[in-house]
């Protein structure tokens, strides 16, 4: 265990940690000595100042994503849940590995292992999946902390992981919470997007509902954007501006503005206040007189830098959207799910108006026409026609589960949807859920999610052994 830093935040004391894993687990057993190459991964220990020295169960955050990094906490109420947390726990905030100070995996590491050839990138990329951060987590526990059984709290993917511990590890597991979070087994990307793309479109009614001005002014933006085929076209793929068809807006960091990078704006519809925050986008779109919509008027360049912002992602994010439903060996490759199923609904095309948003899903032209996804590409290209990955799921201990799971399922959930998070719940042991139309997708972020299955939990005894 490498002690970097200890300091205060005000309301917490906090440790920066860190330990070596092995790029690549085959062959190595968490809690073990290992060879070959290996990688850091960072972690933090928060407590509440009056507990620095008290010996507290743990409990170990399995943070949203792909490609999360753990909260950067400002106070205790700055990401809702740790204030509640801290009262029982010391809390562990990973980097999973690729990402914050964990060993990061961005263009720059693409970049560098491009000499391989593009079969060698996407095997490093496979090797930042959920059996990997899995056992990351379970090293961890072995050989930093003792041993002892802990808590995890899933958000979001956070959840997916949960069921990955519960399938490979539940020894290591005192109790789990979700909120979020559980996919559905068996997985199939395919079947997630045919739910989710049916919620997007919802989504976008309910948006231009509340605010119906924004429906002329999406159109108004809309109108004068090139889409992706349009690009390829004029050879504007790769970068070159020179090549994009004329007129073409350009965002701050060089990207072309297309209607389907327009569309990505309701990857966040599923947050709350999401709708407030792209309506405030919009109400700067234009240059000209008070800004009102008009017909071909400049975009400011105001509006163009908060798209940007809005639209992109962390680096692992978009890279591994679609991988986190491959599980073992598949009966056919991905194959770019989310397009397939996007090019069977008419709502979303790029001349619908009033224009559809897009949620929680990634496309094959992100690869070709923004810079910092553009070294994945290659590697992109083989992972959608690879049919092995790593073993995620294990049905039958799952159905066996004896760790007491307690999970918070939003029912409108946009992102991970809640019939097929009822469903596998039913199928797997020891498990309890509250079903709730109050919160959105991150709705743990509060301070009453937590505090809601933190009591339950307790209150059936489920964590009778930690106190």
């Amino acid at each position: 265990m490498t002690l970097l830093a200890e300091y205060y935040v005000p309301g917490l004391h906090i440790e920066d940690r860190s330990a070596k894993v092995p790029l690549d687990w085959a062959g190595h057993e968490p809690g073990r000595g290992f060879d070959g190459e290996s990688i850091s991964l960072f972690y933090r220990v928060v407590t509440a100042p009056e507990h620095v020295h008290d010996d507290l169960p743990l409990l170990v955050f399995l943070q949203g994503g792909p490609g999360g990094a753990g909260p950067r906490l400002l106070n205790p109420s700055s990401d809702g849940w740790i204030a509640e947390a801290v009262k029982h726990f010391r809390v562990v905030l990973p980097d999973q590995r690729g990402t914050g100070r964990s060993s990061r995996v961005d263009s720059h590491a693409m970049a560098r292992l491009a000499a391989g050839g593009a079969r060698a990138q996407a095997d490093y990329l496979k090797r930042f999946l959920a059996d990997s951060i899995v056992r990351d987590f379970e090293h961890l526990r072995r050989t930093e902390f003792g041993g002892s059984p802990w808590v995890t709290l899933g958000q979001s993917y956070g959840g997916f992981l949960t069921l990955t511990y519960l399938s490979l590890f539940p020894e290591g597991v005192a109790a789990s919470f979700t909120c979020g979070g559980i996919p559905h087994v068996p997985a199939n990307a395919t079947e997630v997007y045919e739910h989710t793309f049916p919620r997007m479109a919802r989504k976008t009614a309910q948006f231009y509902e509340r605010y119906g001005v924004d429906a002329d002014r999406v159109a108004a933006v809309a109108d004068q954007l090139p889409t992706v085929a349009e690009i390829a076209e004029a050879g504007g793929i790769g970068g070159d501006s020179g090549s994009l068809p004329e007129g073409t807006p350009l965002l701050p960091n060089g990207d072309p503005l297309t209607v389907e990078r327009l569309q990505c704006l309701g990857s966040d519809f599923g947050m709350k206040p999401s709708f407030e925050r792209v309506h405030w986008i919009f109400d700067d779109a234009f240059v000209d007189g008070d800004g009102s919509v008009s017909a071909g008027a400049a975009l400011s360049d105001e509006f163009l830098a908060k798209v940007m912002n809005a639209t992109s992602s962390r680096p692992l994010y978009w890279p591994l959207q679609e991988f986190i439903y491959a599980n073992g060996e598949l009966d056919e490759p991905i194959r770019w799910a989310a397009q397939r199923v996007r090019d069977t609904m008419p709502r979303f095309s790029t001349g619908e108006r009033p224009l559809a948003f897009t949620g929680e899903a990634m496309f094959p032209w992100m690869f070709e026409q923004e810079s910092a996804l553009r070294p994945f590409k290659p590697a992109m290209d083989l992972l959608m026609e690879d049919t092995r990955f790593g073993v995620i799921y294990d049905a039958d201990q799952l159905a066996r589960n004896e760790v007491p799971l307690q999970s918070a399922v939003y029912f409108d959930d946009m992102y991970v949807d809640s019939g097929m998070q009822l469903d596998t719940l039913s199928r797997v042991g020891n498990s309890h859920y509250w079903v709730t139309n109050e919160f959105e997708h991150d709705g743990l972020h509060g301070d009453l999610v937590f505090r809601h299955l933190y009591d339950e939990a307790l209150n059936r005894g489920d964590l009778e052994s930690l106190f």
